[in-house]
């Protein structure tokens, strides 16, 4: 618990001196395993982007998966996305998605494949204007135990990832690339804790822009079912 914390304070100290200011990124989540082979999720965000002391985005989501097997989970979601300029309404977006998840693991170490699909539907209540949009998104995300040989309660472990997002009709069609490197701790069976820090650069048409996150998570896992095989897997920054 006190690494989590010198950890996200480390983070704070180098940024409040760096060109680019700081932003929060803040996440709950809870997975209901309601069958052995589906499961629900359902995640709120709260993001402070161009003030860390005012937030200015959120999102609610959630959706249903299948565990195909143990290491091969598909997935369909939905969601709701709010974005605020000037503490005004500036842009809200509706968005339904398909994604698949396979992971590989080699010794403690897990590797986490995840491929999205998604459409979006915006509207920007300033100009009366919508618009679409296509993308998809490939995550390598890399889990390591520190003090265990796997993820369960009392485990510390580390976490990297790398994702990139390609959009249609916009432009670049190489939109977004996001990496994050942080900790987490599994407090007990149904409670795990995750921080660390949210690097994000956009590709834009008027000029690249970088972003950095503290990321701040609370992860609830319920498993309803006699199945007694239990797994604490991170959904990680999304």
């Amino acid at each position: 618990m006190r690494i989590l914390f010198s950890f996200s304070l480390l983070f704070c100290f180098v940024f409040s001196y760096a060109q680019d200011h700081i932003s929060g990124f803040n996440s709950l989540t809870l997975t209901y395993k309601f069958h052995p082979k589906f499961f629900l999720y359902a995640e709120g965000q709260l993001r402070e982007i161009q003030d860390y002391t005012y937030p200015d985005y959120y999102e609610i989501k959630g959706g249903i998966g299948y565990n195909l097997t143990k290491n091969h989970k598909p997935f369909i979601g939905l969601g709701r996305y709010v974005t605020y300029k000037d503490k005004r309404l500036g842009k809200e977006e509706f968005r339904i998605w398909l994604q698949d998840v396979i992971d590989v693991k080699k010794g403690i170490v897990k590797f986490e494949n995840r491929i999205r699909a998604e459409q979006s539907w915006f509207y920007e209540p300033k100009t009366d204007t919508h618009s679409t949009r296509n993308r998809f998104r490939y995550r390598l995300n890399v889990s390591v135990p520190l003090n265990a040989k796997k993820i369960e309660p009392g485990t510390l472990f580390a976490n990297v990832y790398d994702e990139v997002f390609f959009v249609t009709p916009m432009k670049p069609t190489f939109a977004r690339n996001r990496v994050y490197g942080g900790f987490g701790y599994q407090i007990d069976e149904n409670f795990g804790i995750a921080t660390g820090y949210l690097w994000q650069r956009e590709f834009e048409a008027s000029g690249n822009k970088n972003y950095h996150f503290i990321y701040l998570a609370l992860n609830i896992n319920i498993d309803g079912t006699d199945h007694h095989h239990k797994s604490y897997d991170f959904p990680g920054a999304d």
